[in-house]
């Protein structure tokens, strides 16, 4: 548990006590936004089992997800939609949901921990490979995000049951993909990725087929 905080003491050491770990959630999926989290905790904050959100249960992510909001210092979250996405790409949307998450943080901070990525921020930063493994503040924005982009997807299984939201999170499973084939797409995909932008091609291949068909060009 020690080593998830090796950045923050490192930090500590220096006199510096306002730290903020950045994650994002939904780069994979095919349907919805990406969600990022900032989230500066407490100097003395523990939480045993905190680590990277995909490691826990929903049930442990639930319950993480309170403790963070009680205890934290500060929490911000951006949320870059699909069509946005589909603009810039899913890299540069990740950037601007992670500085948009980060302007919404209203305390102090004094040095940002990122999961991987590079920001253009006016703060010192650290990027760090597996930074929701490696610091309990990234840990923490991880749970943060994840559980806020779960929320929203079953939300969306709501209005379209038929994509199966709620247990696939938009990620391209088979069950996704099979919707997808059958049913086409909704306004929430990101039509920029392959298997979203192959279903309207193929839904816009057999409507021409059909108007054709219906004015008859082709005949038996």
């Amino acid at each position: 548990m020690e080593d998830l905080y090796k950045y923050e003491h490192e930090l500590n050491d220096q006199g510096i006590e306002y730290i903020a770990g950045i994650d994002e959630v939904g780069r994979g999926p095919l349907v919805g936004p990406v969600v990022c989290a900032c989230v500066v905790l407490p100097k003395d904050f523990k939480l045993l089992g905190l680590t990277d959100s995909k490691k826990l249960s929903s049930k442990k992510r639930d319950l993480f997800f309170d403790i963070i909001k009680e205890q934290a210092l500060g929490i911000g979250i951006g949320v870059i939609d699909e069509k946005r996405i589909d603009e810039v790409n899913i890299y540069q949307a990740t950037k601007e949901g992670m500085i948009a998450a980060l302007n919404e943080v209203e305390c102090k901070v004094e040095h940002v921990l990122i999961d991987a990525m590079k920001l253009n921020i006016n703060l010192p930063s650290t990027s760090i490979i597996k930074g929701d493994t490696k610091s309990i503040s990234i840990a923490a924005a991880s749970v943060i995000a994840k559980v806020t982009r779960d929320r929203m997807m079953e939300e969306l299984d709501l209005k379209y049951p038929i994509y199966g939201f709620k247990r696939n999170k938009g990620y391209p499973t088979k069950e996704h993909l099979n919707a997808i084939d059958e049913y086409g797409v909704i306004e929430n995909h990101r039509k920029s990725y392959k298997p979203v932008m192959d279903a309207i091609l193929k839904g816009e291949i057999k409507k021409n087929a059909d108007k054709n068909v219906n004015s008859g060009l082709f005949t038996n």
